[in-house]
């Protein structure tokens, strides 16, 4: 750790007038090696794709990349005046400066009907867990409030378990498969059977079939210890409902895992549709069954899980099968290096993930100890700022992708102009969403229970769900713009203090203002999020330095001056 904040404050100090001066020990070649990229994985990931497409016949590699980052060097070279340094180079502009272009006037254009392709399909699809989840909820709830409470209470602990590492799975395979795709030429890259090869492909759907088998043992064996962990006690009310939702709901992680990894796949294409017409058809199938499987076969809480579990294999099913017509699902040989950088990038924003889903888990396991009535009004507001959250999240995928896509071909002037405009339809859409929910909550809310109390502390929620729904948009749409550009170091080191600061306000407001703490708490957790992706843009660190172009003059200009010196103490020494 201390290795890295002083590679990071020895690049601060090469843009200062002194060491320009004064500094005979750093070589010109040491500093625009770091100057390339500061994330490491995409560059990495991008030689071995090359090396690797050489190899297998019927694949060209795209040298569009390649002769995109010469004319850049060259552009950089003919331009930095070796001859006449700037003595004083400026240091990187303000944040009101990278600010600035995001407050500007929102305009509709060609980029933005592009963004909105991709995203709108893709709002149902990133949603398909929490709408099948609100189905249930919608079901369970006329069944009484105790096993709405532990409907919610298991389902909470489903999405920690299967999603502590799906969700990284899911993000990383976006980021690859674009990478890898952008590194092909639009009329070659086929292989068998005119198929596409893409290694990160199999790769990422071997991981997801290893994971789920796993998550699934460990649910079922594990109900019971999770019950313990939720803090449902033995006598509880809602403890067997509870845990035998969570056992029938553990059948489906394989499907769940293996359909966010091929929804993954298609993302990195651009394509949201495919995954819109699977998830559809899943979900649709799941409030058929819900009625039939919970009233009439009488199967109860157990018949909202199954019904849930035979969509997810729906899905999953259809995405494969979908999949296996435009690639190679199954490569020549396997890359250990490309493994690793699954595992490691996936093990970075695994620990954002957990830190995410902990403090979610914390607010619903506080919540529960309000009681099955509190916890119920809980739980519909949860459910429904979870649902409207990941449709606002639809965004960070369409921004990933084709700013993925951009930045591995060195368009750095498109990335730029990805990034402010995903933000400023993120800030519409959170806007938009508020004051929707205004209006409509109290009307959506009645479809979820009649019990007059329960619906009443969903009423007092409506301030929370409608309020955090702009900071909601802001801080999901940042996400993908990290993933964009590989930056998952800064994504999870920053969520990881975020929530230790958001679990703390939870521990110490719940018990004395309740529900109004925990919600309190889930809010403070957004806003964070979005000052740290504030931060990361306005200071331009890390990656981001390469998308303003007199970020890379400064730095151009400093390396030449450098150079120069270098030159005149070795013919001095002459």
């Amino acid at each position: 750790m201390a290795s890295s904040v002083s590679h990071r404050y020895c690049y601060h100090n090469f843009l200062t007038h002194s060491l320009l001066h004064s500094s005979h020990n750093f070589s010109s070649s040491v500093f625009t090696h770091r100057n390339l990229r500061n994330c490491k994985v995409s560059v990495r990931f991008r030689t071995t794709a090359k090396s690797y497409l050489n190899k297998v016949p019927g694949v060209k590699p795209d040298k569009s990349a390649h002769d995109s980052e010469s004319r850049t060097e060259s552009s950089s070279s003919s331009d930095s005046g070796v001859n006449n340094p700037d003595p004083d180079p400026p240091l990187r502009p303000s944040l009101w400066n990278s600010a600035s272009p995001i407050l500007e006037g929102f305009k509709v254009d060609g980029l933005v009907r592009e963004i909105l392709s991709v995203a709108l399909p893709a709002a149902l699809a990133l949603a398909s867990d929490p709408i099948a989840s609100l189905i249930d909820t919608a079901f369970v709830g006329h069944l009484g409030s105790v096993e709405l409470a532990a409907v919610g209470v298991s389902a909470s602990v489903f999405n920690l378990v299967s999603k502590l590492f799906n969700i990284p799975l899911l993000n990383v395979t976006t980021s690859f498969v674009a990478e890898e795709q952008a590194l092909l030429k639009t009329d070659g890259g086929a292989g068998q059977h005119g198929k596409i090869i893409l290694p990160s492909i199999s790769t990422s759907l071997a991981l997801a079939t290893g994971l789920g088998i796993a998550e699934a043992i460990a649910v079922s064996f594990g109900s019971s210890f999770l019950m313990d962990t939720m803090g449902i006690t033995a006598d509880s009310p809602m403890r067997t409902p509870a845990e035998q939702f969570l056992t029938m709901r553990a059948f489906g992680a394989p499907a769940v895992v293996i359909a966010l990894a091929t929804q993954g796949t298609f993302r990195g294409f651009k394509d949201t549709k495919t995954p819109l017409y699977a998830v559809g058809t899943g979900n649709l199938l799941n409030a058929i069954l819900d009625p039939i499987l919970i009233f009439f076969c009488g199967f109860g809480i157990s018949g909202a899980a199954i019904a849930t579990v035979i969509s997810e294999y729906l899905i999953a099913s259809i995405l494969l099968f979908k999949l296996n017509e435009r690639v190679s699902l199954i490569v020549p040989d396997i890359d250990g290096g490309r493994v690793v950088r699954y595992l490691k990038s996936g093990a970075l924003l695994t620990a954002r993930t957990l830190a995410v889903f902990a403090t979610t888990t914390l607010a619903t396991s506080l919540a529960a100890r309000e009681g099955p009535v509190s916890m119920a009004g809980h739980q519909i507001c949860f459910q429904v700022w979870l649902a409207l959250s990941m449709l606002t999240d639809a965004l960070a995928l369409a921004g990933q992708a084709f700013l993925a896509s951009d930045y591995s071909q060195g368009n750095y002037s498109r990335a730029r102009e990805v990034v402010y405009k995903v933000l400023q339809i993120g800030m519409v859409t959170g806007v938009g969403l508020g004051v929707s929910l205004l209006l409509w909550f109290g009307t959506l809310s009645s479809l979820f229970s009649s019990d007059y109390d329960v619906l009443q502390i969903a009423k007092y929620g409506t301030l929370f769900v409608a309020g955090s729904q702009p900071v909601n948009a802001i801080a999901f749409v940042f996400d993908g713009l990290y993933y964009g550009v590989s930056d998952f170091e800064f994504a999870a080191y920053s969520t990881l203090v975020i929530g230790l600061i958001s679990s703390s306000f939870l521990l110490v407001a719940a018990p004395f203002f309740g529900l109004a703490g925990v919600w309190a708490g889930l809010f403070l957790l957004m806003a964070l999020r979005v000052v740290a992706g504030c931060l990361r843009l306005g200071t331009r660190t890390g990656p981001w330095k390469l998308l303003w172009p007199e970020f890379q003059q400064d730095t151009t200009n400093v390396a030449d001056g450098l150079s120069v010196q270098k030159k005149k103490q070795n013919m001095n020494s002459l």
